[in-house]
């Protein structure tokens, strides 16, 4: 057909296909979803910390458990501190909390050196707690898989309203729901764990857009 031109197929390309994706989208409905919340109100470490410097209310928080053996898990956090911690430390109130029992402080020093070695350790927190409390705390996220040695290979995602998050149709996972994200698995950080902290803030970002707007339009008509 003479009609369909080499240079009238560039022209829809370049012009006319780019405006009708805009117009689709900007009408369209926002299919945003929110990160789930996998279980409501888990103990806030600000009840367990004996310094009273640590909490998880207004942070985003990821919270590890390293257990008797501080190493147990120490390639996993070296894997969480680079494909997850490296991403978000500019992040505004983000922290990673690692746990471990009293009695193994020198240990749990000597860990964070490594990891510190070349990592800003800023967000990174090292909190002892008794055994009790350890056992409580991670009972609060109503996960089915018990800590061993009071070590876990998950890390947990909190919100800032100390609610755990993560997946509700999670196809690797026992009926669908993922709890914790397994540190050992860099697949897993990249494609899990990192999209989902990425999910929350914009969670948070939107619902800041979206105060702020009401605030406007409450003003243009005297409220």
């Amino acid at each position: 057909m003479k009609f369909i031109t080499k240079k009238r197929v560039v022209l829809f390309l370049l012009f006319i296909f780019p405006l009708i994706c805009f117009l689709i989208l900007s009408t369209g409905k926002n299919n945003f979803t929110k990160l789930p919340i996998v279980t409501k109100n888990i103990t806030d470490i600000s009840k367990i910390d004996g310094t009273k410097k640590v909490q998880l209310k207004d942070n985003v928080s990821i919270i590890c458990f390293l257990g008797n053996d501080v190493n147990t898990n120490k390639s996993g956090l070296f894997n969480l501190n680079e494909k997850v911690y490296k991403k978000f430390t500019d992040y505004k109130k983000f922290q990673i909390v690692a746990i471990y029992p009293n009695g193994k402080e020198t240990e749990a020093e000597k860990l964070k050196g490594e990891i510190g070695a070349f990592t800003d350790m800023q967000k990174w927190v090292f909190m002892a707690s008794s055994k009790e409390e350890i056992e409580a705390l991670y009972s609060s996220f109503s996960f089915d898989e018990p800590l061993t040695n009071l070590a876990s290979s998950k890390a947990f995602l909190i919100d800032k309203n100390v609610n755990l998050r993560g997946r509700l149709k999670d196809s690797d996972s026992k009926d669908g729901k993922l709890y914790g994200y397994n540190m050992n698995s860099v697949s897993e950080l990249n494609a899990k764990l990192k999209d989902d902290v990425k999910v929350l803030y914009y969670e948070y970002y939107a619902a800041f857009k979206e105060k702020n707007k009401n605030k406007a339009d409450r003003k243009e008509v005297g409220l």
